[in-house]
């Protein structure tokens, strides 16, 4: 149902009025027939929405991680050569990111300078959508700032001289302001529970609260972080969440806007996206590009609680998918899984078979699987064809609130079996476990926690755009991303393996020197001799 509602009275507005919009953006929205109405007000503030992310950034962004490969070069500005670490400033993906961030926070800048002349707003709406798009104008400069460290920065509508002429910010005062922003709109937006149904998908009170916890936890500043997940944590007066009972059911159609959804990118209707042609299976999709690693497959736990690698946790090589962690079925189809298909195909169900020799699908196939995995999370099966999505895509969901509150809590030594229970206890029932090792607080040090809590935010989250910045926040992308990505322990001599039998998929390279900040794309240079280069990019 929602796909014609939030999008009829908002999204499509914006698209219905696009001639006007765009001749109101190429004069900065300043003409005499604009700006008179909510409706006015509202089409652009849904161009302001539409300019947070695609489903493309939003999908190969995973690559960049150990989580994911991509094998085409040309897919998404380069994904595949950041990734290996054979990248220079010139790659499109560099500039193509600092473009739509920056178109954002201009959108965002025009809106909040014009936005006070629709005199018939009242107040607190004026309040409101003032508040949403510095919401979303401040996610911009955090992804700015996350990626390239400082930044140009600025609030006002900046004319071309100044654009071509401005200085980067150091990274920490755009941080500064963007907690500055998520703090102070807070009290000017409805909590969720408050939204009537044709508003489902803007931005509410807890959503500016789980980005600000995530800000603070990406700077670790722990308490901060874990403060603000506190806000959310049991307190209405900010929002209602909960875990929804299902883990694989909070990424489908019918349970849009579910307990668990703070903040998600809408699509539907005559927005929709064509990205999991690239993800699934060949006999379903098109060609797979986007899939799963081994590495990311050895991280989910077994049923007892226990790492892969660690004595008594019951793994057996032979047959490696049995006793493990729910959410690995949920999240990635292995061989010999079921797999759904699309609702008009038939049959329902396709059997996915990946070792060699079995199936369109197996790894030897040109176009399927290099490493044998295929992406089962946020396939949508009610597309009316692979390229036909609107499922929306979560942002920020309560389970991550839960992980950043647990990792906040762990590195201030204040985990304890209570803190445990509320958060990596509870997104363990969730997922199925019933066995006691995997439920119980462990008792262990800080260190081995540590290891626990992230071990379980990969696991939660994967395929949710979130592993690529948590290897470059903890500073272990040098040592995930400088090694070999592998692929599915197969029989044959086919294919390069391991001493384990595991395909050997790519070589990838991270020099920590300077690829934990990306370069200023050389074209932004050329235009502008004040943007310094990040150290290692040359000057």
């Amino acid at each position: 149902m929602k796909k014609y509602i939030l999008l009829t009275t908002f999204v499509l507005f914006a698209l219905q009025s696009c001639h006007k919009l765009e001749v109101g953006l190429a004069n900065d929205l300043n003409e005499k027939d604009f700006w008179k109405t909510d409706a006015d007000a509202l089409a652009v503030m849904a161009s302001c929405y539409a300019s947070m992310g695609s489903a493309e950034g939003f999908f190969y962004t995973e690559s960049l991680s150990d989580n994911s490969f991509t094998r085409q070069s040309d897919r998404y500005g380069g994904a595949k050569q950041i990734a290996s670490g054979s990248y220079d400033p010139s790659l499109p993906l560099l500039k193509n990111e600092w473009t739509d961030r920056y178109t954002s926070i201009r959108k965002c800048n025009q809106f909040l300078a014009n936005v006070s002349r629709v005199t018939a707003l009242s107040e607190t709406q004026l309040k409101r959508y003032q508040a949403e798009v510095r919401f979303i104008r401040a996610y911009s400069y955090f992804l700015l700032a996350t990626w390239y460290g400082d930044v140009p920065f600025f609030t006002n509508v900046l004319t071309i001289s100044e654009s071509q002429s401005i200085a980067r910010t150091p990274k920490a005062e755009v941080i500064e302001f963007i907690i500055s922003e998520l703090e102070g709109i807070q009290a000017d937006l409805p909590i969720n529970t408050a939204l009537p149904a044709a508003e489902n998908g803007r931005v509410t009170r807890g959503a500016a609260i789980a980005l600000k916890a995530r800000v603070n936890l990406f700077d670790g500043n722990w308490q901060a972080a874990a403060t603000a997940c506190e806000e959310l944590i049991g307190k209405p007066e900010n929002g209602t969440y909960s875990l929804f009972p299902s883990y694989a059911g909070i990424f489908t159609v019918a349970n849009e806007y579910n307990s668990e959804v703070i903040f998600d990118l809408q699509f539907g209707a005559n927005r929709l996206y064509d990205t999991q042609r690239f993800f699934v299976p060949v006999t379903i999709g098109l060609r797979t590009d986007i899939m799963p690693t081994q590495a990311l497959v050895d991280n989910y736990i077994t049923t007892n609680g226990k790492a892969i690698q660690e004595a008594g946790s019951g793994y057996d090589a032979s047959n490696p998918f049995a006793n493990r962690d729910p959410r690995l079925a949920a999240t990635i189809a292995t061989d010999g899984s079921k797999y759904p298909n699309f609702a008009f195909n038939s049959p329902a169900e396709i059997e996915v078979k990946t070792l060699p020799n079995t199936s369109p699908n197996d790894v030897l196939q040109p176009f399927a699987s290099a490493t044998g995995y295929y992406w089962r999370k946020y396939f949508d099966p009610t597309a009316t064809s692979p390229g036909n999505s609107g499922l929306n895509l979560i942002y920020l969901r309560y389970a991550d609130v839960l992980l950043m509150y647990a990792e906040a809590k762990n590195e201030l030594n204040q985990l304890t079996a209570t803190v445990w229970d509320q958060t990596i206890g509870a997104l363990r029932r969730r997922a199925g476990f019933t066995d006691s090792g995997a439920l119980n607080f462990p008792n262990a040090q800080q260190a081995a926690l540590r290891d626990i809590v992230r071990r379980e935010r990969r696991s939660e989250l994967a395929f949710e755009s979130l592993r690529i910045f948590d290897i470059r926040r903890w500073k272990i992308a040098e040592t995930v991303l400088n090694t070999q990505v592998k692929g599915i322990a197969i029989p044959g001599n086919e294919l390069p393996k391991d001493a384990n039998g595991n395909i050997l998929v790519e070589s990838r390279v991270f020099d920590p020197s300077k690829h934990y900040l990306w370069p200023i794309p050389q074209l932004e240079r050329d235009q502008n001799k004040n943007l310094q280069q990040n150290p290692g990019w040359g000057q």
